[in-house]
C-alpha cells in the first residue's frame, strides 16, 4: 500500500508499510504514546476508545477500537491529548470539573470526545450523543449537567483543520503489502470479480470483531469508504436510491422528514459513534436475522442491487436472505444499492428490547399498510428476531387484506402470526414472549394510524 496520511492532532503523518488491520487504537497506544484513548470493551460498545474524526463532511465521534489505520487517508484526527494544545482546557473538559463528571477517569477521555464532537457540530440531544458512552461511577448526571453547560460556549480556534490528500485506493491485500487502483466503483467491480475472496470494509463495525474478538487475518482487504458512488442517495422517480457505503446516521438524518418513522428506529440503532461508521450496505450483507434495517427496508418494498463487474442484477430485498447467514451473493458480487419509494407515510417500525439505546432487537416489527375506505387494500409486515433471517409476515398480510381496519377486522390476523414465525427462546427472549409480541404490535399499528396514544416505548419493562 502507498504512504498513508492523515493529520493526527492538527500534525501532518504519514504512514508506510502499516498492517491494513492495524486498529487507531493500538497505533495510538503503541507507536506514538498517547495514553488518554483507553481500552475498554475492545468492540465497539463502551465508547472509552472515542475520537473526532473529520473530514470534508464534517467531523464525528468513532470508535478507534474497530478502526483501522486505512480508513483514516485524507481526514484530521483528533484524540483528547489534541483537545488543548495551549495548554488551556477545551470548555467540556472545563465543565466536566465544574460539574464533578468524572469519578475512576477511566471513561472520561471517551466522554469528553463526545461532547467535543458535539460542542463542535452543534448537537444538543446529549441523550443520543452519549448513548454509546458507557460509566459506572457517575450516574450520567454530572455528565449531562456538564455538556449543557458547555453547549452555549465558543468553540476553540483550534478545532479543526486541513485534510491532507492520501492514498485512497480501496484496495489493500493484506499483511504490510498492497495495491493501488483507481478509487472508482467501476475499478473496484473489476477488481473483486477478479479477488472474490477479498474481505470488503466499510465501517468495520463487524469486520472489526472478526480482528479484535476473533484474532482473524483478513484475506485482501478492501476499503470501500473512498468509493464516492456508494456514498450517495440520489431520487430516482418515485423511488431513492441509497448507496451501499451511505451510514446509518446520514440514512437517518437524510429520511427524517420523508420516512420519519424508519428514521425514528434508526436512531435506536447501536450508538451515535457506530451508526456514524455502519453503513447500510453492510447491514443488509451482514445477513443477520436481528439486523435493524432490513425488515424496514422488506417493509417498503425494498429492491436491492447487486454487481458483479459489469453486470448488475435487481432483487426484492426479501429474496436476498435465504437461510440463517446465507444470502444470494455470488463470489465477486458485491451490494451496490437500496432502493426503497420516495416517502413511506404509513410505515411504523417497533423495536423491542431491554434497553432503549445500545441494545440487541427481540423483536423488531414493521407495517406498512393501505387502508382504503375503511378496508386494507395492501400490507407489507416484516419482522427481525422471528427467524433465521428478516422475514415478511406472508400469512398476517393475507389475512388482513379486505378485512376492515379496526380492532374486530384485524383479531383474525394475530393467529396467522404463529403459520408465518417459529422463533426461538433466547436469552433476549422465549419464544412464547417474541409471538406475543408481534400480535400486540399489529394492535399498536391500529391504535398509531387511528391517532390513538400509546405512550409505550418499545422497551421491555
Amino acid at each position: 500500500m502507498a504512504e498513508l496520511a492523515f493529520h493526527l492532532n492538527g500534525t501532518p503523518v504519514s504512514l508506510a508499510g502499516v498492517s491494513p488491520t492495524r486498529t487507531l487504537l493500538d497505533w495510538l497506544r503503541e507507536d506514538r504514546g498517547l495514553k488518554g484513548t483507553k481500552e475498554g470493551c475492545n468492540e465497539g460498545d463502551c465508547g472509552a476508545c472515542t475520537v473526532m474524526v473529520q473530514d470534508e463532511n464534517g467531523a464525528r465521534a468513532l470508535n478507534a477500537c474497530i478502526l483501522f489505520l486505512p480508513q483514516l487517508a485524507g481526514k484530521s484526527v483528533t484524540t483528547v491529548e489534541g483537545l488543548s494544545p495551549d495548554g488551556k482546557p477545551h470548555p467540556v473538559q472545563e465543565a466536566m470539573v465544574a460539574h464533578h463528571g468524572s469519578q475512576c477517569g477511566f471513561c472520561t477521555p471517551g466522554f469528553v470526545m463526545s461532547l467535543a464532537t458535539a460542542h463542535l457540530t452543534g448537537e444538543r440531544d446529549h441523550d443520543m450523543v452519549l448513548a454509546g458512552n458507557l460509566c459506572r461511577c457517575t450516574g450520567y448526571a454530572p455528565i449531562i449537567r456538564a455538556a449543557e453547560a458547555a453547549s452555549d460556549l465558543p468553540v476553540p480556534g483550534h478545532m479543526g483543520g486541513g485534510f491532507p490528500k492520501g492514498d485512497e485506493s480501496p484496495f489493500g491485500e493484506g499483511g504490510s503489502g498492497g495495491r493501488e487502483a483507481p478509487p472508482t466503483l467501476d475499478a473496484f467491480a473489476t477488481w473483486y470479480e477478479e479477488n472474490p475472496d477479498a474481505t470488503l470494509i466499510a465501517g468495520a463495525t463487524d469486520v472489526g470483531l472478526w480482528v479484535t474478538k476473533q484474532l482473524r487475518d483478513l484475506p485482501k482487504p478492501a476499503f470501500l469508504a473512498p468509493l464516492a458512488e456508494l456514498n450517495r442517495i440520489a431520487p430516482a422517480g418515485d423511488r431513492l436510491v441509497i448507496g451501499a457505503g451511505v451510514t446509518i446516521e446520514t440514512l437517518r438524518k437524510a429520511l427524517t422528514d420523508s420516512h420519519p418513522d424508519f428514521a425514528r428506529m434508526l436512531r435506536r440503532y447501536a450508538s451515535l459513534q457506530v451508526r456514524n461508521a455502519a453503513t447500510i450496505g453492510g447491514n443488509i450483507a451482514n445477513g443477520s436475522p436481528i439486523g435493524d434495517g432490513p425488515p424496514a427496508l422488506i417493509a417498503m418494498g425494498a429492491t436491492l442491487t447487486l454487481r458483479k463487474g459489469a453486470t448488475r442484477r435487481v432483487l426484492p430485498l426479501e429474496d436476498f436472505f435465504l437461510a440463517y447467514r446465507s444470502q444470494d451473493r455470488r463470489p465477486g458480487e458485491f451490494v451496490e444499492s437500496v432502493s426503497i419509494p420516495a416517502n413511506a407515510p404509513d410505515l411504523r417500525c417497533y423495536k423491542v428490547s431491554k434497553r432503549f439505546d445500545q441494545d440487541i432487537s427481540a423483536v423488531l416489527g414493521c407495517f406498512d399498510l393501505t387502508v382504503a375506505d375503511g378496508k386494507v387494500t395492501a400490507a407489507r409486515i416484516a419482522f427481525g428476531g422471528m427467524a433465521g433471517t428478516p422475514k415478511r409476515a406472508a400469512h398476517v398480510e393475507a389475512a388482513l387484506i379486505g378485512r376492515p381496519f379496526s380492532a374486530e377486522g384485524i383479531a383474525p390476523a394475530r393467529a396467522a402470526f404463529a403459520l408465518d414465525f417459529q422463533p426461538m427462546t433466547d436469552m433476549r427472549a422465549s419464544a412464547a414472549y417474541r409471538l406475543t409480541v408481534a400480535q400486540n404490535l399489529l394492535t399498536r399499528y391500529l391504535l398509531d394510524r387511528q391517532g390513538t396514544p400509546t405512550n409505550v416505548l418499545e422497551v421491555a419493562p
